[in-house]
């Protein structure tokens, strides 16, 4: 069906652009490839092509293409590694597809497939755990910014900051249940309690900051008259929580699972807006703690085998580089 779908006139570029001629890799990605599909989704193309000569060794450059209408990027072979070498989760993610998902693949196509585990290290801790929280700050300023009453806007940052207790718990030191609590005052608005003995300065101030940035971004209120389309926000929650589990595999040595079989279901219902917002920023909590978890016990590379990775770029350049 995909390798049909290509043959449409919308995707002659593919076989028209000089630039293109030798792509090696190209896939479905995004919703499709994740199994979180449904009937409004658009299909992205991704692909990998490996550059010219002119490319290489001339006065021009070539690290992607891009088709707006189709929704299609291709990456030049060089960037395409440079990506996955920082452990990019929108590149990696490419390399971890079903096979239904593989509109077409070459030797060298399948040779980056068969070789992913050599980008994965603990640089995926950093990526894909900003992600994460730029996803969890996208959905939070996304909220903060529709049209709700200042009691909703008052009830959504309570929440979302007594959900975020939870991660304040794992990833410093621990505090008694009960040590913070976060009111709400008819005077005062929001109000905060703490009782904290001997606790450690710099965690406090990671805390502190954390919160600090929650409510600024709350803060920045923009009461428009049209509420945010809620099916989006909801599309960001899942993706928020689709990063976590991707990571989590990723660092317990699973590899790149990209299509999520068995939280199929949770996605979806979180997709569907099946759950609320404040329960959303509970799963965040429960899954960021399964990251740090996962960070810390992690047995990758600190760093990617970076030689390893030049003689296999240098292999694959070889006896494949067209004029």
């Amino acid at each position: 069906m995909i390798k049909k779908l290509l043959d449409n006139p919308a995707y002659d570029f593919l076989r028209t652009n000089s630039a293109l001629k030798n792509t090696i890799l190209l896939v479905i990605s995004g919703s499709h490839a994740y199994g979180t599909s449904n009937d409004a989704s658009d299909l992205d193309l991704r692909g990998v092509a490996i550059e010219g000569t002119k490319y290489l060794l001339g006065l021009d450059s070539f690290e992607q293409f891009e088709e707006r209408e189709t929704d299609t990027v291709i990456y030049g072979l060089k960037k395409f590694v440079h990506l996955l070498l920082n452990a990019n989760p929108n590149t990696l993610e490419l390399l971890g597809v079903d096979d239904d998902c593989i509109a077409l693949i070459t030797d060298k196509g399948k040779l980056i497939r068969d070789n992913a585990k050599l980008f994965l290290s603990k640089r995926a801790i950093s990526s894909f755990g900003n992600y994460a929280l730029a996803q969890l700050r996208r959905l939070q300023n996304a909220l903060c910014h529709d049209s709700y009453t200042d009691a909703e806007q008052e009830k959504h940052l309570r929440n979302t900051l007594n959900a975020q207790l939870g991660h304040f718990r794992t990833h410093y030191t621990a505090f008694p249940d009960g040590a913070i609590n976060i009111n709400t005052n008819e005077d005062n608005g929001l109000v905060l309690d703490i009782e904290l003995k001997n606790y450690p300065m710099v965690d406090f101030v990671g805390i502190y900051n954390e919160m600090a940035s929650i409510v600024k971004v709350y803060n920045k209120l923009n009461h428009r008259n049209n509420k945010k389309n809620e099916k989006s926000l909801y599309k960001h929650a899942m993706h928020l929580i689709r990063l976590l589990m991707t990571g989590i595999d990723i660092l317990d040595g699973r590899g790149i699972v990209t299509k999520r079989r068995e939280e199929q279901g949770l996605l979806l219902d979180i997709r569907n807006g099946k759950y609320t917002f404040e329960d959303v920023f509970v799963l965040a909590n429960d899954y960021q703690a399964k990251f740090e978890i996962a960070a810390k016990n992690t047995t990758l590379p600190d760093e990617p085998n970076k030689q390893a990775i030049e003689d296999f770029l240098i292999n694959m350049y070889q006896g494949e580089i067209p004029i």
